[in-house]
């Protein structure tokens, strides 16, 4: 497990929980905006159910103390490897050629080490709460890398990196939508679940999607299964 990673984690958990069991929370206003048309091109990881199962009880519980937040659906449940375009208004797939990215990423897979997952507790920000998760070895940094350097030495439309670096591999598991109703107790709750047992996994395959802000499942579109 990377100490670096953790130290991520941590920071952010350690910054965020007292203001959220103050109810001190950042309210995003698109989830329920039907007119959002942000859109994007993201490589992602779906875990598996077992691990879906366990977020599921957790997000339960969290139901059970405040029943109006955005649970993420199981089956939007991921993990980003890389969001290759980061979500616009205005982004449509008439204006790139699919096939192009797909090859970008089979030339990027060639020769990863294996991937492997851990999720094991969470953390959080003043918007949402997340499930820790931990790469096992290197294979999901050289090919983040990989990917990083393919993509950049082509004319193709991406904005890799653009908002920020990504180096984490958590899964979001909540977003705040209402002012929390008992945050305290729904702080108490998070405090408890800090270094819960999600499960790990071998990954075997990821997903090239069109994509809204939220990977909601009615509405983005799978482009390629990529099998490890």
């Amino acid at each position: 497990m990377s100490t670096e990673l953790a130290q991520l984690y941590d920071n952010l958990f350690d910054q965020s929980i007292g203001q959220i069991s103050r109810g001190e929370i950042e309210i995003d206003r698109q989830i329920d905006n039907d007119k959002d048309r942000r859109r994007g091109l993201t490589l992602l990881i779906r875990p598996h159910d077992d691990i879906k199962a366990r977020v599921r009880e957790f997000q339960e519980e969290m139901l059970d103390i405040d029943g109006q937040q955005y649970y993420q659906p199981v089956s939007d449940l991921h993990v980003t490897a890389l969001s290759i375009i980061s979500c616009y208004e205005g982004f449509d797939l008439s204006q790139v050629h699919v096939f192009d990215y797909e090859q970008i990423i089979f030339k990027s897979l060639e020769k990863i080490p294996k991937l492997r997952l851990q999720f094991k507790g969470i953390t959080a920000s003043r918007d949402a709460v997340m499930i820790q998760g931990f790469p096992v070895g290197e294979g999901l940094n050289i090919l983040r890398n990989c990917l990083r350097n393919n993509f950049k030495s082509t004319d193709l439309q991406q904005s890799i990196d653009s908002r920020y670096k990504l180096a984490t591999a958590h899964m979001t598991a909540v977003r705040f939508r209402k002012e929390l109703c008992s945050p305290y107790k729904f702080g108490n709750l998070l405090r408890d679940y800090r270094t819960a047992e999600f499960g790990d996994m071998n990954v075997q395959s990821l997903e090239l999607v069109y994509n809204d802000w939220y990977q909601t499942s009615n509405i983005i579109k799978t482009l390629h299964s990529f099998h490890l």
